[in-house]
Order: structure tokens, then sequence, then C-alpha cells
């Protein structure tokens, strides 16, 4: 009896905070809800020794070990960052020296120096098992020089003649050798069909969940609707993920039609690059990337976004150049990616701040031995991503923007989250009126705790020290809450009624 009016009792507190302030109903995971840690396979952790072929760390042009069983073994630090996917660089045999995987010469078979099938089917199950998904790179502009179709005089025209590439020329982009790499003739109906079984075969086989593709506009837009096409009928919600290489967003909008879900928006990496390496730089244009890809891009949620990737300098060694503390550039940059429309895309390293020069000292192998404060900050990103869909949904309003101060929001539904990055020298203080946000309300810091209430005039101050940001909740004020109160009290005045009636009748019962 005492246990059941204990819980009677507790039922208007449990009522009380079972739904957060300025939350959002938990709603079906989707694509833009990712975030993903990209690795490439050879440079991240060795887990099994036996498949050290042809290893040499003192080259960096050489197999380093890192294999399938290493991913295994540090899934849960990838987890536990918060990623919920993980891209991996191609994992099909390559010739001699194909650490990065994309000099194939057998599509069916997995790389000797990564590990066997079975192994890679365990690592696909166990992300899976840790509710994490797996995309993978899959290549089709290409092969490598190796490749046995290369020599197969029936095989001559599974191949473009080869020729050096115009980049500037849209017929010799789609059909020339990039990088003296035998270049695929897509347009052959017996090597499109290859191509499209070898990548459903894959879905199949190992449950992946999406795949990266490499150098998308060196192969024709057709040919894209039809892969699109075949590999999203094997699988449910099958993400694709295409890499075209340009700085203007009009030369990756031509791809919009093709099937491909979203693109590495590769414009907006080099903005933010620009605009985080060194303080005192304005964000306005980094702002104006939200209308560009509104603009340009079919759905501007499951672009992949990225600070760095294989293809380009660390920006740690950006950061080197500029001499500047690389762990405090790097928290405004990742606040940033975190906090705007995209898939955020971490490579490998980022969260030490690994520093590294062009291809290949950009793929330096995974060293686990750091600082866990950049670490710790990401955690911290990752979980207020995922607890507020605000950020993963929301529509996107510029504040304000001045001498690298800048504050944004974001609005879904009944829920509102303001971030702001103070990406100046020094320490910004910002006066935001009820019409940017409403009226008695109060800003609650998700990151340091801050707490910003408005007051008569309706007007938010919001104070931030030099090179840090904030992401706020607006929320109702914190306090007495007077009506909630008197709510409060009537109940417990019900609930009692009720119970001493309990009570009476009981033993009324009893005497009887």
């Amino acid at each position: 009896m005492k246990r059941r009016v204990l819980a009677l009792i507790l039922v208007p507190f449990l009522l009380f905070y079972a739904v957060p302030a300025g939350a959002v109903e938990k709603e079906e995971r989707k694509w833009q809800d990712e975030t993903m840690y990209f690795l490439m396979v050879d440079r991240f952790n060795n887990g099994d020794t036996t498949n050290d072929k042809e290893v040499d760390t003192k080259d960096p042009k050489a197999y380093q070990g890192g294999d399938f069983q290493g991913i295994i073994d540090r899934l849960d630090y990838i987890k536990d960052m918060g990623f919920t996917s993980i891209w991996l660089t191609p994992v099909f045999d390559n010739q001699p020296k194909g650490y990065h995987g994309y000099w194939i010469t057998d599509f069916y078979k997995p790389d000797e120096h990564f590990g066997s099938m079975e192994t890679f089917k365990k690592l696909v199950e166990e992300a899976h098992k840790r509710d994490m998904k797996v995309v993978l790179d899959f290549v089709v502009n290409h092969v490598s020089p190796e490749h046995p179709w290369v020599n197969d005089p029936a095989k001559k025209d599974w191949f473009h003649e080869k020729k050096p590439m115009n980049f500037s020329n849209k017929e010799s982009l789609q059909k020339a050798w990039l990088y003296d790499l035998p270049d695929l003739n897509t347009e052959n109906p017996e090597v499109r069909e290859y191509l499209f079984d070898a990548a459903k075969w894959w879905i199949k086989e190992t449950d992946v969940d999406g795949y990266r593709l490499d150098t998308v506009r060196h192969v024709p837009q057709d040919f894209w609707s039809e892969f699109s096409k075949e590999v999203k009928s094997v699988k449910d919600d099958f993400y694709l993920l295409g890499e075209v290489f340009d700085r203007d967003p009009q030369k990756i909008a031509e791809y919009n039609d093709v099937g491909i879900d979203g693109f590495v928006n590769v414009p907006q990496a080099e903005e933010m690059r620009s605009v985080f390496k060194k303080p005192d730089t304005s964000m306005d244009r980094l702002f104006n990337f939200w209308k560009y890809n509104e603009t340009y891009y079919e759905n501007p949620y499951v672009m992949g976004t990225f600070i760095d990737n294989h293809d380009m300098e660390r920006f740690t060694r950006l950061l080197v150049k500029e001499n500047v503390f690389p762990g405090t550039r790097w928290k405004l940059a990742l606040a940033y990616m975190y906090t705007t429309p995209g898939i955020p895309i971490v490579y490998y390293g980022s969260e030490i701040a690994i520093d590294g020069g062009e291809d290949p000292d950009n793929r330096r192998l995974m060293n686990f031995r750091a600082d866990k404060e950049l670490i710790d900050y990401i955690i911290t990103l990752g979980k207020v991503r995922q607890d507020y869909l605000a950020l993963t949904r929301g529509s996107v309003e510029p504040l304000y923007e001045k001498d690298g101060m800048g504050i944004y929001k974001r609005t879904y539904k009944d829920q509102t989250v303001v971030v702001a990055i103070n990406n100046s020298s020094k320490t910004q203080t910002v006066e935001l009126s009820s019409e940017d946000l409403a009226e008695n309300q109060e800003l609650k810091g998700l990151i340091t705790s801050d707490l910003v209430r408005s007051d008569d005039n309706g007007t938010y101050k919001v104070a931030l020290d030099r090179e840090e940001a904030e992401i706020y909740l607006l929320k109702a004020k914190s306090g007495l809450n007077i009506p909630y109160l008197s709510a409060l009290g009537a109940v417990y005045v019900l609930f009692l009624l009720f119970i001493y009636l309990v009570w009476k009748r009981g033993r009324k019962n009893r005497k009887r």
C-alpha cells in the first residue's frame, strides 16, 4: 500500500520532467541525422599482423598495416565520439602499393592486406550492432594499370582511348585517363552490367548501407542514373554520396538529377578552411553558402560537409602555417560544421589535430595517443547534434555577423537552437531582440552551460570570449513558475483526497 501511495505522489513530478524544454518528439532516423567518421583502412589501425605483407611504416606510399580487424577493434572508440556511421576507402583488391584502394585489380575480392571477406562482413555486422551505418567507397571510372582487363584483347572496347585529360573540356573530362589510370568505357553495355552487378553483389553479401562514389564528374550522367536505380533496388534507404571535386556549386549541381542523394560539399569546405584558419576573418561569405546550397542542390541536408580529407592538405597544416593553436581553431570549425545543414564528415585523426601536407603526407598512420580535449569537444558536439533535431532538420536564419562574430538560429517545429561563434581575437557582446528570438525566454548553453535571459526590454545579451563558440537552446525562463506550482498543488490536493477515501474505504471493509 505504501509503495502504491508513493508512486501516485511521484506521478506529477514524472509528468513534469518527462519532456524537457524545447524537446521535439523522437522521429525516425534519416541520413541527414548522421555524423560520419571517414577513415583510410590501411592508415587507421593494425588489428591483424598476419596480413602485414609489403608493410613499410617508413614509406608513406607503402602499406602501413591497417586492416578490417583494426577497425573492428576501434568501433567503440568511434561510436563513443558520437559518430553514427563510418565511410571506408575502397576495400577491393589492389595492385602493389595500392594502400589507398583506388587501383583496383578485382572488384569481387577484398585486398589481402586488409583481411578476408568474412572479416569485412564481421566489421559491418559489428558496426550494425552498435547502430552505426557503413558507407563503402566505390570506383567505376577507372581500374589499376595492372588489372587483367587492360591487356586482354577481348576487353579492348572496355576502355576509352588513352589521352591526357583537359579539365576544361567535358568530353575529355569524362573519357580521358585520370592520372594515367585506364578509363573505363562506361558507355559500353557490358561494362555497365559488370559494374552494376559488382555494386549490387557487395550490398547483398555484406549489407553495407551506402556508397561514396569516386570521381563522379569523370563519368557520364546517364550512367549514374542507371547505377542509382540498380543499387537502390537492392536495399531500402541506400545512400549515395558523390564526389564532384570542384569549387563551383553549379558544376556539382549538374549531377542533381541522377539519383545520387548528396555530394561532398567542396566549395563550402574550402570556405570553412579559409574562414577558420585564423581569427578576425569575416563569416559573411560562409553564411551565404546556405543560400548557395538551397539554390543549387536538390537536398542540401544530405550533402557531405567536411573540413579536410585525403585529397587535400590537413587543416592542421594550414593552422601551423598561420602560427595559431590548432585545437582552438578546430573547435570553431567543428562547431560550425556540426550546427549547419549537411552530414558532418570528420576525417580520421582530425579529433587529435593530426598534421599533414599534400598526398601522401595527409594520410599518416593514426596515432591514438593524444590530449583528449578536442575529442571531448567532439563528443559534446555529437551529443548536442543528436539531441536536438533543429540542428539536423531545422531552417537556418542568420541573426548577426560582424568582424568575425556570427550568430544564427535553427528552428524545427517548436524547437529553436541558437549558435554563436566568436571567430575574433576579442571578447564580443551582441544584443539580440525579442523579434530575433521570443519574449520572456532564455538561452540555455549546451556546451558551457551559459545562461542568457531576456531583460525587461526583451533584449538578449550574448557575450563570448575570443575564439569560442556556444550552442543555445531557446526555452522558457527558469525559476519559480507560479501558474505551474498552483496547478501542481491542486493535483496534490486531489491525490491526497483520493488516498484518504481509499484508506477510509479499506478501513470500513476490515471492520466488516
